[in-house]
């Protein structure tokens, strides 16, 4: 999984770079998909479940699973990159909210607070918690900044499926939710809204966005928990 993960990260990283106005996000995917087969991996993405592409890129007001295709990128927008790849059998997933040029200091502000609360929830990835201390620390976080998290949609347990056991709520529902201990791994992923939490998915049957047409940020890290704590597999060394 440690693999599949770094292969997840260099190739988040690269297609940041390649964030720039007048980019088309099917570029972006074309470039994710050659990457991925290079490093000898294959995406998690195409073909899941019916998807059509091996990138989710959402842009503004999208939550998450925004389709590519040859939308261009523009001055100002945000999109989230969400990608995952499939390599000897285990699976790594992440996501990332990237700005395109000069952004407005609102939409900084939430992806600041986004990618705060993405660390304040793996800080709880710890043994002897339980899944809802994960799922308070988002929620308490982002709604201190007057955002909304998003509750249809969550993190999810990772390994030799893409979406296992347990889901991982961004905010506390009934119950503690499983007690934590080393040798799980769990895609943890905040999705927060500007606005309202309300959500609805567009007639391509993947796209997810804002109800109020409000922007809304993602990340994601894939994480393992240890003996000496959580293990961000997404992540550079």
């Amino acid at each position: 999984m440690r693999d599949a993960s770094r292969i997840v990260h260099e190739v988040l990283q690269e297609l940041r770079a390649h964030c720039k106005p007048g980019v088309p996000t099917l570029e972006l995917d074309r470039l994710a998909e050659e990457k991925t087969f290079q490093r000898g991996a294959q995406p998690a993405f195409k073909g899941y479940r019916g998807y059509p592409r091996s990138l989710c890129a959402s842009i503004n007001c999208e939550v998450v699973h925004g389709i590519p295709g040859s939308r261009i990128l523009r001055e100002g927008d945000i999109v989230g990159l969400d990608f995952g790849a499939l390599f000897n059998g285990y699976y790594g997933d992440a996501a990332l909210t990237v700005p395109i040029g000069k952004v407005s200091p609102e939409a900084s502000e939430l992806l600041r607070v986004t990618e705060e609360c993405l660390y304040l929830g793996i800080h709880q990835m710890v043994s002897g918690n339980h899944l809802s201390d994960i799922s308070r620390a988002i929620q308490v976080h982002a709604e201190s900044h007057g955002y909304s998290v998003v509750k249809e949609f969550g993190g999810h347990g990772i390994g030799r499926r893409l979406h296992e056991d347990p889901m991982v709520f961004n905010y506390v529902s009934n119950g503690r939710g499983i007690k934590l201990k080393p040798g799980l791994v769990l895609a943890i992923e905040p999705m927060v809204n500007m606005g309202a939490d309300s959500v609805q998915i567009l007639a391509d049957g993947w796209t997810v966005v804002t109800i109020d047409g409000k922007p809304s940020a993602h990340f994601e890290h894939t994480v393992a928990l240890t003996e000496n704590g959580p293990e961000i597999l997404t992540k550079s060394l």
